[in-house]
């Protein structure tokens, strides 16, 4: 079933505000805008599933008193990016219920997939026929709307076998602490300030070269969003951290940078030299990544860490990436205490341990 007239849409309102649990999914497009543009929204509740059509209702907001707070727990599958799409058009939906959090807490892989856990507690093979379709394009197939029901069809009976379990193995109170950190509306929204904690090549680099890379993923973030283009189309990842690392001073040094695209440098060319002019940069840099040798003690230390974080992930039949990181260890072998598997449940499951193996 497809609702896309205003009172359809009014109707599923008025029934879902009686709903105890709401299963969600969305359908979206992403690839040439920076802002996801929602294309589908698959509901179930008590009733059975069934699809709202976003591109023919411009206006959702008749759904936030049912997705937005009240007393319906929405159930969704790796959730985050689902809230994410579904911020602008609807708002911040809460209380959730994340199958892939709850299932890996039971034991299963830590990434798993909404078809694959499927397959684990109902026994049912899911189409993938229309993983890769264009939700965009009108009128949808019939087996296409059934493909995108399947996604939201299964997720009140999987909640309630995982809450059952994790019941039976007394890690409720694990999953309650992880589903609360999903709950401020601040993680879903890109501050342009942080975008450069967000690019994994800027790590490691010297004060100097991690104060300009935060200007220039913050001008990169915020021209993005003006221009609704993904960050990539704006400037590449790569061709960004070479920036950060040489430091052009002139058009043509900057045009002399591999892979940059001399249409950039003649409409944002200037823009950026005047950016890093402003960083004030030293004009003697240290080498990138000349850290030298890792410290031997540090590297003894984190091994230790993970044979310990090993055997408790084996002893509680859990994804070891669950109980902890490999930055995590490393944290801790810096001396760290501030690290996450050092508080909520992970501090009495795994941190007092690693603590102790110091």
């Amino acid at each position: 079933m497809m609702i896309n007239n205003r009172e359809g849409l009014e109707g599923l309102a008025h029934r879902l505000t009686r709903a105890a649990a709401i299963a969600l999914d969305t359908e979206f497009l992403r690839e040439r805008t920076y802002r996801a543009e929602l294309c589908l929204l698959q509901i179930a509740d008590g009733a059975g599933p069934l699809c709202v059509d976003p591109l023919a209702l411009t206006d959702l907001s008749v759904l936030q008193p049912a997705l937005v707070g009240g007393t319906a727990v929405k159930v969704m599958h790796a959730c985050r990016q689902d809230i994410e799409v579904l911020l602008p058009p609807v708002g911040f939906v809460a209380p959730v219920f994340d199958t892939q959090i709850a299932a890996a807490l039971t034991g299963m892989p830590a990434q798993i997939g909404y078809a694959e856990l499927v397959r684990r507690v109902t026994g049912r093979e899911l189409s993938k026929a229309h993983t890769r379709a264009d939700w965009s394009r009108r009128p949808l197939s019939a087996e296409q709307l059934e493909y995108a029901l399947d996604d939201v069809r299964y997720l009140l009976p999987i909640r309630d076998h995982l809450i059952a379990e994790l019941t039976r193995l007394g890690r409720m109170p694990w999953l309650l602490e992880e589903l609360a950190a999903l709950q401020d509306p601040a993680d879903y929204v890109v501050d342009p300030d942080e975008a450069w904690l967000r690019i994994r090549s800027f790590k490691g680099l010297d004060a100097d070269r991690s104060r300009l890379a935060k200007v220039l993923a913050a001008w990169r973030e915020r021209r993005a969003d003006e221009r609704n283009r993904p960050r990539g189309w704006i400037l590449d990842d790569a061709v960004l951290r070479d920036i950060v690392v040489r430091v052009p001073r002139s058009l043509d040094e900057l045009a002399a940078l591999p892979d940059m695209q001399p249409g950039f440098v003649k409409h944002n060319g200037a823009e950026l030299l005047g950016l890093i002019e402003a960083a004030r940069m030293p004009a003697v840099l240290p080498r990138v990544n000349s850290r030298g040798a890792p410290d031997p003690r540090k590297v003894a230390l984190v091994k230790k860490l993970a044979t310990v974080h090993q055997a408790v992930a084996t002893e509680l039949n859990l994804p070891p990436e669950i109980l902890a990181t490999r930055r995590d260890l490393e944290q801790l072998a810096e001396g760290r205490q501030d690290s996450a598997v050092m508080s909520g449940w992970r501090r009495e499951v795994i941190g007092q341990r690693l603590s102790a193996a110091l």
